[in-house]
């Protein structure tokens, strides 16, 4: 694996334990029976939201430290499409929870091309597909998984 393709230690370490919630939380509302179910339910689509609203954030940090005019073109599209996670996690959690959680599902993997696309267009660290590929069917594994709990 090149040098430029290397995930950091801790940006892997960190990501790795960012998806034992995921993992946790689907497998209990596998197990668990009623409020405790929809409780795992909700936990899950909440922590699904917050991170769908933090790789929005990854963007809007990439973009606000780019080196472009306030005024180009591509960093109003680049700010615009970070604020989009965001508001699609607002919208999962108003919908019924196995709704939700698909939604949430759905809106990771789009963010995982955003991610693909800016980190081939170097606007985005060439080892950054390294970590989120994994993480994302990781991610969307559980939230489809726990959708699943549903009925």
């Amino acid at each position: 694996m090149d040098a430029d393709n290397h995930v950091p230690p801790s940006a892997a370490w960190l990501g790795g334990l960012g998806a034992l919630p995921f993992v946790g939380l689907a497998g209990a509302a596998h197990v668990l029976d009623d409020a405790p179910r929809m409780f795992a339910v909700h936990a899950l689509a909440a922590y699904g939201a917050a991170i769908l609203s933090f790789l929005g954030g990854i963007h809007w940090g990439l973009a606000i430290t780019s080196p472009r005019d306030a005024d180009d073109q591509g960093l109003r599209t680049r700010l615009i499409v970070s604020v989009v996670p965001s508001l699609m996690a607002w919208v999962a959690l108003l919908f019924p929870e196995k709704a939700g959680l698909l939604l949430l599902a759905t809106a990771v993997a789009a963010m995982l091309l955003v991610d693909l696309r800016a980190s081939r267009r170097d606007e985005a660290p060439r080892w950054y597909p390294t970590l989120r590929i994994p993480l994302t069917c990781v991610v969307v594994a559980a939230l489809a998984f726990g959708a699943g709990a549903m009925g």
